[in-house]
């Protein structure tokens, strides 16, 4: 679930350890400061709204599944999360479904030692059924990381929804290690074992510039769909579609890059800690704002050429943030889900949980504040005592 420190050659590959063999798992010698073993629910949201979730499957007919061709046209999962008014509540959605638990557990190698329900059983704060706050809403789409499926981004989705945004996170068929369609179909990682197969370096990178476009694709086509003349979410006009931003961990946020790149109506995007599958063109993303946050592998000069190049080329408001001490996937749930296991998967990362999470979503919603919303906010304009961890980058 978490890549070590990162060599160029698996930075370029991508390959997460949600493919690696279960002997890189150790049994946490003791909990982590502030955390617990026994963590029986994500952090809870920080802003003032509660949060409401539905979930839709929306298939794109005009376009046969780059994995699978057989199976028809490109199916994607998407979570929706959104500012929650009072009144009838259902209960709390559930992490993901214990068919997907088990295939992402075994996936990491873990599927003999930790039962599936200890992450379907994690518990949630999104609301199934709630009715929507009325109001006009900026939406942000979630990419994920490749292999991990959109669950691994609730807590940063629901920490947005109660701040006062829509938010979509997006599985892609074929690109988790586990997804269950409502048919009870559950689709595996066919994009991984094809990274995994490729001979060579250059194999490797081209799929994943495939990767990143396709996903691009994807998340235009969810915006669509969400923001079309027939919308696929009976509470779209919720949706501001006049502020719309794209996110990514890993290679979702080499994808957020693409689909910026592909589609004008993205307003502002993000990568965590992401390779640039895709080249920023010399021409730049048309200046809209784009942040780049990462672990410290992703410094100026850093063997991952891909950032000092798209650092180059933005053309628009922009930041380079590193956070000392994280790990590739510090910016996900996989913090919270080894708290959960009593296992870690990066032994190199020092910051606690708590942390990682704080940083994430404080960082996040902060960009997304200031050019979705227009509210300034001085957390981005360099370094500040209570967040020594994060460096600025301006190489």
């Amino acid at each position: 679930m978490r890549l070590r420190r990162r060599t160029a050659v698996t930075a370029l590959s991508a390959l997460l350890l949600l493919a690696a063999p279960a002997a890189t798992a150790h049994a946490l010698p003791a909990p982590r400061a502030s955390t617990s073993a026994e963590t029986l629910e994500l952090p809870r949201p920080t802003g003032p709204y509660a949060v409401g979730t539905e979930v839709l499957h929306l298939t794109d007919h005009d376009r046969a599944d780059p994995w699978a061709p057989e199976a028809g046209g490109r199916e994607l999962m998407v979570s929706l999360y959104y500012p929650a008014g009072t009144g009838r509540r259902g209960p709390a959605a559930p992490y993901m479904s214990a068919g997907e638990a088990r295939l992402v557990l075994a996936a990491a190698g873990l599927g003999d030692t930790v039962p599936p329900a200890a992450l379907s059983s994690l518990g949630t704060h999104a609301r199934l059924g709630a009715r929507t706050f009325h109001g006009h809403f900026p939406l942000v789409l979630l990419s994920p990381g490749f292999g991990n499926p959109r669950a691994t981004v609730t807590s940063l989705a629901e920490d947005l929804a109660s701040r006062g945004y829509v938010v979509a996170s997006v599985d892609h068929a074929y690109e988790s290690a586990g997804t269950e369609l409502p048919d009870g179909r559950l689709l595996t990682c066919v994009a991984c074992e094809k990274m995994k197969s490729a001979p060579t370096e250059e194999a490797r990178k081209e799929l994943g510039r495939l990767v990143s476009t396709g996903r691009a694709t994807d998340l235009s086509f969810v915006l669509d769909r969400l923001t079309g003349d027939r919308p696929a979410w009976k509470n779209s006009r919720v949706i501001d579609r006049r502020r719309v931003a794209v996110a990514g961990h890993s290679i979702g946020g080499s994808a957020a890059a693409s689909a910026m790149l592909a589609d004008s109506r993205f307003d502002a995007g993000i990568n965590m800690d992401g390779t640039f599958f895709e080249d920023i063109p010399a021409t730049g993303l048309g200046g809209r704002p784009f942040m780049m946050m990462g672990t410290t592998f992703h410094s100026p000069g850093s063997p991952d050429t891909s950032w000092n190049q798209g650092w180059q080329r933005l053309d628009g408001w922009k930041r380079w943030l590193g956070v000392e001490g994280s790990g590739h996937s510090s910016f996900t749930d996989i913090p919270v889900l080894e708290d959960r296991m009593g296992v870690t998967l990066d032994p190199s990362v020092t910051l606690t949980t708590d942390r990682q999470v704080r940083i994430t979503r404080t960082y996040v919603a902060a960009f997304l504040d200031q050019h979705l919303k227009g509210l300034h906010r001085s957390l981005l304009d360099g370094p500040t005592p209570g967040n020594p961890e994060v460096v600025f980058n301006n190489p």
